[in-house]
Order: C-alpha cells, then structure tokens, then sequence
C-alpha cells in the first residue's frame, strides 16, 4: 500500500497544492513553517480523521477558507487504485468521497489507508498525561479494526451525556431540589449504555496490549541495542482479576464499579468508572518510564511503540505508510542511524527534514523542497 498522490485546498497554509508520490522513500525538505508537516499530516488524516497535532479540525482549514479539502490516491495492497476525498467543514459535518461516489459518514474511509506516524510529539506517549497513551491505543484499534471508530464515537457521546446528568444531578443533590429520583433513573440508562460501550471498547484494547507487548519489547531491544527490557501493562479504573478480558465479564465488572461508586460521582458530577479513566503504564526493567527513563531511553520507547504499530499492522497483511515527520533532529546519532536502518525497507516512507542533512543516507530517495507555499521536486 502507498500514496500515489495528494492534493490539498485550503488545507493549513496551502491554497493549493498538488503532490506526485511513488513508492520507497520520499523526503520533503525546507525551513520550518514552509508546510512539510502540513502535506504529511493530510495523509495522517486520510487514514485516522484526526490530527497528530490538534484536537479539532478547525485549525486544519486555511484562515479565511469555508472549508478544506483532501483528496489522497492509493495503490491498495490488491492492485486497487482508489481516490478518498474528505472535505473539512468547521462547525458542520465532514464529507467523503470514495472513488468520486458520496459516503454516509467519513467513517467509511477508514481502513482503506493506514499510515504510522513517528513525531516529536511522541516523546508524550512516555512523558505525558494518560491521554496521549489511551489515543495511542485507541487510534491503533481503528486502523486494525474501523468498526471500532463507531464504538469510541458513541463512548465518547455517552459518556458526554452521563456527565452533564451527573452535573446536574449533583447541583440538585447539594441545593436538596426536587427532581433528584427522575434524574437518577435517567443515570441508570446511561449506566447501562457506558457499560455496554466501555465494555466493547476496553476488550479491545486489552486484547491489542496482548499483541503489542512481545512487538514493543523486540522494537525497544532493536533500537537501544539490547539496553533495557520495555514491558505494557494496562492501569484501568476498576479491578481486573487475571483472565477477566471478555466483553461479557468485564460489563459486569464495570456495572458493579459504577453502582460501588455512584455517591462519590453524584458528589463531584462526574464519571469516575469507565475507559476514559485508563492508563498505559509503560516500563523498563522495574521502574515505570515516566519519571525514571532518562531522555535517550524516552525515545528509545516512543520509537518502539512506533516501530510495534508498524509490524502489528505488517501482520495484519499490508504494509502500511511510514511517515516520519521532523523526528531525526530530535535524535542523537545512534537512535538517528538505528531508526533509518530498520524503516528502510519499507514500502513508502515520507520524511520531513528542515535541511537535508538530517536525512540519513539509508533514506535516500525522491526529494521536494517546500517553500513559498510550493511543493517543488528537487
């Protein structure tokens, strides 16, 4: 699978751009804020609709543009060519198209390209809040399984849901207004609701975190050289006794935890039980990373669950397209070269460098250089 080619309007800083790709390895090169991030975040978001660099799309449309328009073209694993067009509207609903035809929701797309992104904003997925690791864990799930994108969508409508009832529900309780046994059989229905959703979706990730631990400690071992032992483990908000991990077990543990601690979500109006609360704990050797792994083994590990997502989804069957976006000048030497020698040989890789030397040699290949809101092959 590889990009074929790109086209952006009122895409970031681009009015217009159109790109010509191929397999093996492309590097786009200029100054920084020229737009080398902003063609390589356009193919992010043809494969997972989200930005590794913001939270919403509005900052993804250019400043004075209604909208914003991506059209990708993909050579799939099958000998398929197929064009994805996804049109950005801030404030109203997103459009796609498959090969010129129309899809109900921007969903549809997912799946048809899958692309690993390596990033300076990794070094989060260590360092960072338990966010940046349950979107690690959540955005692998949808590319291996998209389906599993309507399930987070209808959590995360849930769980918005639970908590403005627990809000006001709790405003009532404090200021002893009527009412209160309405709402709490209100709460009851979407008790029911976030169980069945977290549920779903805290099996999956708990069945990727088996798949992943073997691939993330060979990936740490390849570029560290053997200097530590990366372990997963998963941190939910309730107790999970060895060998729960079915949907159906795991409803009945969340069902009992949210019944256990309904006073204390009344008292602070909020949802304490549910996958949103959970956490990737990330190790080497005894200690937890974060806090103790120095900053060369904070990479090492960013890189390995990079470089893990890339082979879980090799297995899967299909390559997907690495993107490396300004990461090797974040890199000492070793890491740099050790990065470079084990992405080589993928199908597409897409690098993005302010000057050319950060390049390294076993990535050498088709060049743009980007600048002056031109894409311009070198």
């Amino acid at each position: 699978m590889f990009v074929t080619a790109l086209g952006l309007l009122d895409f970031r800083s681009y009015h217009q751009a159109e790109v010509q790709l191929q397999a093996g390895v492309t590097a786009f090169v200029g100054p920084n804020g020229q737009g080398k991030t902003n063609l390589v975040e356009a193919i992010h978001y043809t494969a997972t609709l989200g930005s590794h660099r913001v939270a919403n799309d509005a900052p993804l449309v250019r400043a004075g543009a209604p909208r914003a328009i991506v059209r990708t073209e993909i050579h799939s694993d099958h000998d398929r060519d197929l064009v994805v067009e996804l049109e950005i509207n801030p404030g109203r609903a997103n459009r796609a198209r498959i090969n010129r035809s129309p899809v109900p929701r921007p969903r549809e797309v997912l799946g048809l390209l899958r692309t690993v992104l390596f990033a300076p904003e990794d070094l989060a997925l260590v360092k960072g809040d338990p966010s940046e690791r349950r979107r690690f864990l959540d955005e692998l799930l949808t590319l291996r399984t998209p389906r599993l994108a309507g399930v987070r969508q209808d959590y995360d409508r849930v769980l918005k849901q639970r908590n403005s009832l627990l809000k006001s529900a709790s405003v009532a309780r404090r200021q002893r207004r009527s009412g209160g046994e309405d709402q709490l059989r209100t709460l009851e229905v979407w008790d029911d609701n976030l169980v069945r959703t977290g549920s779903e979706l805290l099996a999956a990730r708990l069945e990727l975190l088996e798949s992943l631990r073997p691939l993330v400690s060979g990936s740490y071992d390849a570029v560290a050289r053997g200097k530590g032992d990366a372990r997963l483990e998963y941190k939910a908000s309730v107790a999970l006794e060895p060998g729960v991990a079915s949907r159906e077990q795991l409803a009945e543990v969340l069902k009992a935890a949210v019944i256990e601690r309904r006073n204390d979500e009344l008292d602070r109006g909020v949802s304490l039980v549910g996958p949103h609360r959970d956490d990737l704990v990330l190790g080497l050797g005894d200690l937890p990373a974060k806090g103790y792994a120095s900053h060369g083994e904070s990479w090492s590990f960013a890189l390995a669950l990079r470089l893990a997502s890339y082979e879980l989804l090799r297995t899967d069957g299909g390559e997907p397209v690495l993107i490396l976006d300004d990461v090797f000048a974040e890199l000492d030497t070793s890491r740099r070269d050790r990065l470079a020698e084990l992405v080589a040989p993928a199908e597409q890789v897409l690098v993005t460098a302010a000057v050319g030397a950060d390049v390294p040699m076993e990535l050498s290949g088709v060049r743009f250089e980007v600048g002056d809101g031109m894409v311009r092959r070198a």
